[in-house]
């Protein structure tokens, strides 16, 4: 290959680099509003919970008394889960399957066996911020447009490191930034302290990603690693069983009552919120922890008719891989050093978006006519670093690596036969 088709290759990945930050610049705008919100699940959540708090517990109702009473005001619902209280006080949170098969309902339960309310699981805060920061609230597509957003939010970083490191000159500029190209530097500056934090969050987020983590769940399970569903994905209502329950029915209800389960579970001191559900196509009571610090969880399982545990599962049970995806999904959600994680977390959500905002402003300042990328000095000698870094992380990265091809369609067939949108994009 000439010098000549050299530097025209690295004037189009260049090109292609600015494109996707441009594609980028909302994305991160809108993960890391989402996200910093999301930090604060725990406290969200209790908020919302604050009308069933502070409650007498004088003269309480047993478990089985509550369960009866929240059947009572749905009927033909069934029992899905029993979640003990945080505190003294608190409602317990009784979790049904709806007559219709479909939907499910939180129902809060006074210590007396008073039922207080209920609400659609689906419509808490912390889910509804959940759904916009992993989906957009766009089903399947909006996943794979936020798998790409941060696929390329990986280049971005990485490469940006790489393109703006110093290289024989000080590190003004890089460390701190100089006020005669305050933004430039505010820029780099910024992203060279977030970037490792970064870089953490959005690789802690691919095994929830559409195709990456279908692709993950797959080699897992076909390397014989781990066998079984990924159980990082922890939801409270995440494993609805209907035909479980169902079958359940038929034969008959467990002899170990409700009660009875709850005076274990509360013996075992096990992190908030700590469920326990019925018997279903095991036939066994299971009692589990289901905290967003994961490496804290347990699962018990106690016989339906004699209450004997069978099994004690915990976080040191777990194969590696699965351990380190539960660390870095605690991290990645900042439950797993409390306070200290959340305080960090918004921090890396402030420096992306100062991030977001200062590289618009810096193309807006330097950009030629049209939506074409700012010009790039030294391109033959840095470039073909970053070039290197982009194909590597297309090996790893499926959804870079399909855009990646879908730019080099479009240049290669569109943009020829449309001169008026090459010139706009500057493509000489």
């Amino acid at each position: 290959m000439s010098n000549f088709q050299v530097a025209a290759l690295y004037r189009t990945l260049w090109r292609w680099h600015f494109y996707a930050a441009l594609y980028v610049l909302p994305f991160i705008m809108i993960l890391s509003l989402t996200g910093a919100i999301y930090l604060f699940k725990p406290q969200i959540d209790r908020w919302e919970e604050r009308g069933f708090q502070g409650l007498p517990t004088a003269r309480s109702a047993s478990p089985n008394a509550q369960l009866d009473a929240a059947l009572a005001a749905f009927p033909g619902a069934r029992f899905d889960s029993y979640r003990l209280p945080e505190r003294a006080g608190d409602a317990v949170m009784i979790h049904l399957a709806m007559p219709d098969g479909e939907t499910m309902r939180d129902v809060f339960v006074s210590p007396k066996g008073e039922v207080l309310g209920s609400r659609d699981p689906e419509a808490k805060t912390s889910n509804f911020i959940a759904r916009i920061h992993s989906s957009l609230l766009a089903g399947r597509i909006g996943e794979w447009m936020v798998e790409l957003a941060a696929s390329w939010a990986i280049v971005m970083i990485l490469t940006g490191l790489y393109l703006w490191w110093p290289r024989g000159r000080g590190l003004a500029g890089t460390l701190w930034p100089r006020r005669k190209s305050l933004v430039r530097d505010l820029h780099a500056v910024t992203g060279f302290w977030v970037s490792a934090f970064a870089l953490v969050l959005l690789v802690t987020g691919l095994p929830w990603a559409g195709v990456w983590g279908d692709a993950f769940h797959y080699v897992r399970a076909e390397l014989g690693l781990v066998q079984g569903k990924p159980n990082w994905k922890t939801s409270q209502h995440a494993d609805h069983d209907h035909a479980a329950m169902l079958r359940h029915e038929a034969s008959g209800p467990p002899m170990v009552a409700l009660s009875q389960m709850v005076a274990k579970a509360e013996q075992e001191g096990l992190p908030f919120p700590t469920l326990i559900k019925p018997p279903g196509d095991e036939m066994v009571w299971t009692v589990t922890s289901q905290a967003q610090n994961r490496p804290l969880n347990r699962t018990l399982s106690f016989d339906m008719a004699t209450g004997e545990e069978l099994s004690r599962k915990g976080f040191a049970d777990k194969h590696p891989i699965d351990r380190a995806v539960n660390y870095g999904i605690a991290w990645h959600e900042g439950q797993l050093f409390g306070w200290i994680n959340q305080l960090i977390g918004m921090l890396t959500a402030a420096a992306l978006i100062t991030l977001a905002v200062t590289g618009f402003l810096i193309w807006r300042q330097r950009k030629p006519e049209g939506l074409g990328a700012p010009p790039r000095h030294n391109a033959s000698t840095r470039m073909k670093g970053a070039t290197a870094i982009m194909i590597l992380l297309a090996v790893l990265l499926p959804m870079l690596a399909l855009s990646l091809a879908l730019l080099w369609l479009f240049d290669r067939f569109v943009l020829p036969r449309m001169p008026k949108l090459a010139r706009w994009l500057c493509v000489s």
